[in-house]
């Protein structure tokens, strides 16, 4: 048998490389911005050190490893649940074929970073300063490269130009849209009366209330970014990435706003 053999490469070999690439490909690009990533990530450190301790003949410390690896298959599921199943029922769906939910299929891997005009930002802080003396209480979710569809089901869908007018009109306290989050992708309000998921955090200061919790319960899930204005106080938050983000003015608000979402 010739030593190397082993560097005999087929056909068959390069599609399989290929096929695996494509694979943690997307699922790195279906859990990006995500806390799940981070999860993600630490599997696939451990993994290495796992396959390096037992290159190098540690038993000890590679028997540990290899255990938590063998069932980390079942934590991959736990953690991505949703995105799980969300696929499946797409790949299960009757009419998968049709050219409509092909490209939806394309859609739910290929998530791109929502745009945000220069003028739409300039209404979204008119907007937000206009509520905040009002004390309008108000969640605004601004859709980056992770889909919300999965909670935009939870509200009722819309399509309605981001304008400072629209945000008063939904935001007023005695309308029917009042009540629970909008989200806005592409300069546009693509859902309103959103329910978010609340965080579970036990360290959010007792000033803050439950708008404040459902903006940093989304913001820890998805890569969102999200205002809040308060309707006991009239201050604005910035939520980004399970935190407040801090800023001295509405106009570092706006520079802040612009870096984060403007393309």
């Amino acid at each position: 048998m010739n030593r190397f053999d082993f560097l005999e490469i087929t056909f068959i070999d390069v599609l399989d490389i290929l096929l695996v690439a494509v694979l943690l490909f997307y699922l790195y690009r279906l859990v990006k911005g995500t806390v799940a990533i981070n999860i993600f990530v630490g599997i696939v450190i451990i993994y290495l050190i796992y396959k390096l301790t037992d290159a190098l003949h540690m038993d000890v410390l590679s028997n540990i490893l290899g255990n938590f690896i063998s069932v980390g298959f079942f934590a991959l599921i736990v953690v991505f649940q949703q995105e799980i199943r969300k696929f499946l029922l797409l790949i299960g769906s009757t009419n998968f074929a049709t050219r409509r939910n092909v490209m939806r299929y394309f859609n739910f891997l290929n998530q791109r970073q929502a745009p945000l005009s220069t003028l739409k930002v300039a209404a979204l802080i008119r907007a937000c300063q206009s509520m905040a003396e009002d004390r309008t209480g108000a969640i605004i979710v601004l859709e980056r490269s992770n889909s919300l569809d999965f909670l935009k089901s939870t509200g009722e869908a819309s399509k309605i130009e981001l304008s400072q007018n629209i945000l008063a009109s939904i935001f007023f306290k005695n309308g029917p849209l009042h009540d629970g989050a909008i989200i806005v992708k592409n300069n546009t309000i693509t859902a309103t009366r959103v329910i978010l998921p609340v965080s579970e955090t036990t360290d959010i200061p007792s000033r803050y209330g439950l708008r404040h919790r459902a903006a940093l319960g989304v913001s820890e899930k998805t890569d969102a970014v999200v205002l809040v204005i308060s309707e006991q106080t009239g201050s604005v938050s910035y939520i980004k990435d399970g935190a407040f983000v801090p800023f001295a003015d509405l106009e570092e608000l706006k520079r802040v706003i612009q870096s984060d979402l403007v393309n």
